[in-house]
């Protein structure tokens, strides 16, 4: 499978989308998936690192399909109200790289 750039992926969600009249769901219905989504991937890392362990009738699901899944409900959001999430990435990291460049301790200060 090819790497895919998130304008790539973007494109792609709204190509599926497209090609059916319902279009995108509102934004508060997408926030609702996504919540019910990020719900999904608790339950799959509670079966894998927690202390609950998946009932005999409850379906296999991976962390990789659920993450996807999120990622999905996201891009479809992003969408639906203009937002580039490329740009989106950028600002953050610009933030990240910035207000916080010295609150976490880097590996190469603990030599």
């Amino acid at each position: 499978m090819d790497k895919k750039t998130m304008e790539q992926m973007q494109s792609e969600v709204d190509a599926y989308i497209g090609q059916f009249k319902e279009g995108y769901f509102s934004p508060l219905a997408m926030m609702a998936r996504l919540t019910e989504e990020m719900g999904e991937l608790a339950r799959e890392v509670n079966h894998y690192y927690g202390e609950k362990p998946k009932k005999d009738s409850e379906e296999e699901k991976t962390l990789t399909q659920e993450t996807g899944d999120i990622l999905f409900v996201l891009i479809c959001l992003a969408n639906s109200l203009d937002i580039d999430l490329e740009e989106a990435f950028n600002l953050v990291m610009h933030k990240f790289e910035t207000r916080d460049k010295d609150r976490w301790t880097k590996v190469e200060d603990e030599q």
